[in-house]
């Protein structure tokens, strides 16, 4: 344990200097404030900067690095990531979907600026984003990240979740929300760096396979902490997913054998880390924080 708390306060080292110059991208790449429609691009600026790990652009920096990346399309696809991240957060937290109120601390993005508001703010970053990848001219990353956002991806993972609330569902269906919904975009912020560094198809591929466990491992650690911690810990509505009967880990296995499936999404991702070249000293720390956070 002690070592993986070691790697998870390098992770958290790394996360923060990657954050530090991503959210000065993010302020270039996101429309003024000052800027009509004004009450829309507030909503957009307001989510984008509500706080976050910065996980998506940290994994896909990390990747590019790892693979000898040079230039400044990483940024674009940095931005890019949090913006679909973001995007999918506002919808999420919508009434029609899960209703929450607070996201990082915050007052989510409907209860701040009214639902249609919110909605549009939600579509402006995901089509914002994908101009910003067009700049990357990089067509094969371009493709990754519509693939891991549509129906066969994060959208089918929704979906899927709201039409198992409330329901006895098994693992299966389980695993299926927690790769779409969630792991899906993880894998491919990997994937993206890779793909912007010019990596071979094989060394994509393992980025690709450790990206799905470790983006599996964070959702079962998300369902723990959900039971777990209060809502001043999390910074978002904490037992909600208990309260409207989600299928979760918990839900069907218990907590203390979800610790432990978490825990085997770990060391299936250390397993594959050691079939990439280079220093994946990164990527490995990545996964110790991903697997003892708190928040």
């Amino acid at each position: 344990m002690q070592n993986l708390e070691t790697e998870a306060t390098n992770a958290s080292k790394y996360l923060s200097l990657v954050a530090r110059e991503a959210e000065e991208k993010f302020n270039e790449h996101l429309p003024v404030a000052t800027d009509a429609p004004f009450k829309l691009h507030e909503a957009m600026r307001y989510s984008m900067f509500a706080g976050g790990k910065r996980l998506r652009p940290a994994l896909a920096y990390a990747a590019f690095e790892l693979f000898g990346g040079k230039g400044d399309s990483i940024w674009y696809a940095s931005s890019a990531l949090e913006m679909l991240h973001t995007f999918s957060l506002i919808h999420d937290d919508l009434p029609c979907i899960d209703n929450d109120d607070f996201r990082r601390g915050k007052a989510t993005a409907h209860k701040q600026f009214g639902e249609g508001t919110a909605v549009l703010a939600g579509d402006a970053l995901c089509i914002l984003a994908f101009e910003l990848m067009a700049k990357t001219r990089k067509v094969n990353a371009i493709e990754t990240l519509a693939k891991a956002l549509g129906s066969y991806g994060m959208i089918g993972g929704e979906i899927t979740d709201i039409e198992s609330e409330g329901k006895d569902v098994d693992l299966e269906t389980v695993e299926y929300i927690h790769y779409h919904k969630t792991a899906a975009l993880i894998e491919a912020s990997l994937m993206v760096g890779a793909q912007l560094a010019d990596a071979s198809d094989a060394d994509i591929k393992k980025i690709q396979q450790f990206g799905k466990a470790i983006g599996l491992a964070f959702q079962v650690v998300d369902d723990i902490l959900d039971i777990v911690s209060t809502t001043e810990e999390l910074g978002k509505d904490a037992g909600s997913d208990l309260e409207k009967r989600k299928a979760t880990y918990p839900a069907i296995i218990g907590l203390e054998a979800s610790r432990e499936k978490a825990h085997a999404f770990y060391e299936e991702a250390i397993e594959i880390l050691k079939q990439l070249p280079g220093d994946t000293s990164v990527l490995r720390s990545i996964a110790a924080y991903i697997i003892t956070r708190v928040n």
